[in-house]
């Protein structure tokens, strides 16, 4: 019966290293993992690095949740050996852990284009985990985690930067994981958060009350670590650089390091759904769609809850099938199909355009599965014809998800597109709206609550007619009760709002946790309005803050 750890001994006893043990390391690598300085990675699955750590670490945050479903103790966060170790001092680490951690390579696709340009090596072998290494991999209350230091210091892969995240991006990260645990969508989760007076990162940023749309000036912010945790942290772009690796026949080695990491995938993050005893090709078929299930879900899910990743890359795309990678992220508050927090992601990675990055992620996913099935004509055609139903399945996804907010018991495409012009036609607040809308209202005027601009005669006219027609169809399906508590399941109460968070950050920098513990409760709990004293969680965005620099719009300065 598993126990709760309430000591590092009994926490470093958890460790079990499946990635290490079953995948190659990079055979360039250093044995103590004291590897620090950009350089090309040529072949294995993994470097041994050690994590650089900050000075005078600083307690944050740590995720109660998450803790408790480790089976740790929530004192393990203030111990000095555990916070050591999760401020970056490898030197912490207790038998049977390790004395290093690793970082690993990916390769980098945009929309389904591969490429290199951005590796200084101008070859793609410097792409990877520039300021993320594992620290750790164990088996906690009969699951299997992983432990990642995000801003742990460079790695070979850190293409010349400085391996830190500053505190702001680190309060970001820590709070969105959970935030988007909390509403049900798959995700990478929040360990800890520690950060350093004693070291600080100087990036550009903005300027108070800027209307700038990019940064405009530098400034200086605490160094932080933070600590997210998943199953695996393999990624499309993962499989995708081996792959490429064997079909150029990189090294001898290349096809056989590429079925290596495709078996651990398949091992980590799948083996509940696949058969150990099917053959191989079988086995990655059955990958393939398992994989595309999970992705198309995801999306849905995102545009269920107004998640905008901003920056969805083939190296952001974990191949298990969870968000991951909270950088560039952001959610809608004003409705808009072409919402983009990211100043540098364009309208390609746009709200409603992440169904499309989804797909092109997919193909790269599907090309890199195939070289393993080059002699096997039938598996080929079985994995062919997974990838061209991609898109009927993120459209049933899609049509599903607007199914469930709208409370309805199958889609209707028609009545949700009108309902989307709609939406934008009164320029709304996504999340308010479909709260409002899940008390299923006879008029118009409790979503009037939800407008961010006023109505007309004619738009009300058009509401009404709508209204109309969704209630009839939901009164055909029998208690409007049991339909709204349902909607108030998948339409969140309060949502995350940049020019809420942003002051937790602010106030961080001296050690000052109110704020992140205060939005840590109210995102705990994101379908129950929260109380009297936290309404201002679930209020409209004021105006001063549209085109404010660093709330409404930002660069990935981390």
């Amino acid at each position: 019966m598993p126990t709760t750890a309430n000591t590092f001994a009994a926490f470093a006893q958890r460790a079990d290293y499946s990635l290490l043990e079953k995948l190659r390391p990079d055979p360039q690598a250093t044995s103590d993992g004291e590897d620090h300085k950009a350089r090309q990675v040529f072949s294995g699955h993994w470097v041994p690095v050690t994590p650089t750590a900050i000075p005078e670490p600083e307690y944050i945050a740590h995720s109660n949740t998450l803790f408790a479903e480790l089976g740790l103790s929530d004192e393990l966060a203030h111990d000095e050996q555990f916070k050591r170790l999760f401020s970056g001092d490898i030197t912490a680490a207790a038998a049977p852990m390790r004395p290093y951690g690793w970082a690993t390579g990916y390769a980098l696709s945009i929309y389904g284009s591969e490429y290199i340009q951005q590796c200084p090596f101008g070859t793609g072998n410097g792409y990877g985990d520039g300021r993320a290494m594992s620290i750790i991999e164990g088996v906690f209350e009969g699951q299997r985690w992983e432990m990642q230091l995000k801003g742990g210091g460079p790695t070979p892969y850190c293409r010349g930067a400085d391996g830190r995240a500053v505190l702001r991006s680190s309060v970001r990260e820590f709070l969105a994981q959970e935030f988007m645990h909390a509403l049900g969508v798959p995700t990478s989760r929040s360990l800890t958060l520690y950060m350093s007076r004693a070291e600080t990162v100087r990036r550009p940023w903005y300027s108070e009350n800027s209307r700038s749309v990019d940064p405009d000036i530098l400034v200086d912010n605490p160094a932080a670590i933070s600590t997210r945790v998943a199953p695996s942290f393999l990624r499309v772009g993962q499989i995708e650089l081996f792959a490429r690796r064997a079909r150029s026949h990189a090294h001898p080695e290349a096809m056989n390091e590429l079925r290596l990491i495709v078996e651990h995938l398949i091992e980590r993050n799948y083996r509940s759904e696949i058969d150990a005893n099917l053959p191989f090709a079988a086995q990655v078929v059955e990958l393939a769609r398992l994989f595309r299930g999970r992705l198309t879900a995801l999306v849905a899910n995102w545009i269920r809850v107004g998640y905008c990743q901003g920056n969805f890359n083939s190296d952001n795309c974990a191949a298990g099938g969870f968000t991951l990678d909270y950088g560039p992220f952001g959610f809608c508050e004003l409705f808009d199909l072409r919402f983009q927090p990211w100043t540098g992601g364009g309208e390609h990675f746009c709200f409603f355009n992440q169904p499309s990055a989804a797909e092109a992620n997919y193909q790269m996913f599907w090309k890199a599965l195939r070289p393993l099935l080059a002699d096997n004509t039938a598996a080929e055609a079985e994995l062919d014809a997974v990838r061209d139903g991609f898109g009927d399945a993120m459209a049933e996804a899609i049509n599903a998800m607007w199914a469930s907010k709208l409370g309805l018991s199958s889609p209707d495409p028609e009545l949700a597109q009108e309902l989307l012009g709609l939406m934008l036609a009164s320029k709304l607040d996504y999340t308010v709206f479909f709260r409002q809308l899940s008390a299923i209202p006879e008029t118009i005027e409790p979503l009037k609550a939800s407008f961010y601009a006023g109505s007309s005669d004619a738009l009300d006219a058009k509401w009404r007619g709508w209204l109309q027609q969704w209630r009839k169809r939901l009164e055909a399906q029998g208690d409007l009760q049991s339909v709204s508590a349902a909607m108030q399941r998948v339409n969140p109460a309060i949502t995350w709002r940049e020019w809420l968070v942003a002051p937790a950050y602010e106030q961080a920098r001296e050690a000052e946790t109110t704020r992140i513990q205060e939005l840590q409760e109210v995102f705990s709990a994101p379908y129950q309005a929260p109380p009297a004293e936290l309404a201002r969680y679930a209020q409209l965005k004021p105006r001063e803050y549209f085109h404010a620099g660093g709330v409404s719009h930002y660069s990935c300065s981390s």
